[in-house]
């Protein structure tokens, strides 16, 4: 697939998209349409992890513990100020200086890729446990009690810029989420086709040789981990305006599970497998929950090993090496002369190949 076939379909990808996000109010059910504004959210987190770990190659399992703060963020600005435009701000500046605190020990300590696993991994459980012994009226900011196990109730919506008085509706809500699931799609494809994304691939195929050409690759991986860990705050934000709600399960290690679920079934190393693998196990999920004859738990299992075992690359690789496959055959047929015929004698040699 050559460079312009492959961005002529990535922009019909997005317009797509964007068509989608207008018209999807028009032709579901309220219910519906909030599920929806929560997969987009969902989506955002998965993006945030997709980036870091198939661009950068850094596998966090605790990216909950950016999206937590994210969300905390938020709720504690949205309380203080009852204005949802600092709050959103906030929610993507406090876990990045929190990413750019952490990863500088982790990666300017050369500490190996499976301990950053386990690094961020404890650190969700730290934060888990923190806000989870915060239920007293001396855990508070300002005005906002950050109300220990019980969670923070009641949360100030999104409004309308600088405008806390004009509180957006949930179609509206669902315009702003959705945006910006495509505007951070659109964010991180440009940055992957800058300089910076082509260093960042480079430092995930072989950091000693970028490192021979002149680049620091604990700098790269550290800006690669800043941007992810703004990116899942961004997505806490979001999951906060859905459920005006935010409560110490957001570091659950279920979540971190589930979101490199969502990510290997995707398709690791893009950008739209772990929007796919969020929407479609999210999705999932959701239908089962209706129901009692299946555990949800148990089928997220199962799905994982038969994409493991079947479709190791994950839904959307697959799906592109399909296309190039059949791309080359049609192009090979057209290759042939006119009325060539390729019936094979029982030697083996093809009639009409010469």
């Amino acid at each position: 697939m050559n460079g312009p076939v492959k961005l002529t379909l990535q922009a019909l990808a997005i317009l797509a998209a964007c068509v989608a996000v207008a018209v999807m109010p028009s032709y579901v059910d309220l219910f519906q349409l909030m599920q929806f504004t929560l997969f987009c959210s969902m989506a955002v987190l998965a993006l945030s992890l997709g980036f870091i770990w198939g661009f950068g190659g850094i596998l966090s399992f605790g990216q909950t513990a950016f999206f937590g703060l994210g969300a905390y963020a938020y709720a504690v600005t949205a309380i203080n100020f009852q204005d949802s435009t600092p709050a959103i701000l906030l929610a993507v500046l406090v876990p990045a200086l929190f990413a750019l605190a952490l990863g500088y020990f982790v990666f300017y300590g050369r500490i190996s890729d499976v301990y950053l696993g386990v690094i961020t991994l404890t650190v969700t459980l730290i934060l888990f446990n923190v806000f989870n012994s915060t239920a007293g009226d001396a855990y508070a900011i300002g005005s906002a009690r950050l109300g220990g196990f019980n969670g923070m109730p009641a949360v100030p919506t999104f409004n309308m810029p600088f405008d806390p008085s004009s509180i957006l509706f949930p179609e509206q809500s669902w315009y702003v989420t959705g945006g910006a699931l495509i505007a951070v799609y659109l964010g991180l494809r440009l940055l992957l086709r800058s300089s910076f994304g082509r260093v960042a691939i480079a430092v995930r195929e072989n950091e000693t040789r970028a490192a021979l050409l002149g680049y620091d690759p604990r700098l790269v991986k550290l800006l690669v981990f800043v941007v992810g860990g703004g990116v899942a705050g961004l997505a806490g934000a979001l999951y906060v305006n859905w459920g005006a709600f935010v409560g110490p399960t957001i570091f659950a290690l279920s979540l971190s599970a589930e979101i490199i679920i969502w990510i290997c079934i995707g398709g690791l190393g893009t950008l739209i497998g772990p929007i796919v693998g969020c929407f479609l196990i999210e999705y999932l999920v959701s239908q089962i929950g209706t129901q009692q004859a299946f555990n949800a738990n148990l089928v997220l299992g199962a799905i994982l090993v038969v994409f493991v075992l079947l479709l190791p690359k994950g839904l959307v690789p697959t799906v592109r090496d399909l296309l190039l496959a059949a791309g080359r055959l049609a192009r090979e047929r057209n290759r042939r002369p006119a009325g060539e015929e390729t019936h094979a004698l029982p030697g083996g040699h093809p009639v009409g190949a010469e």
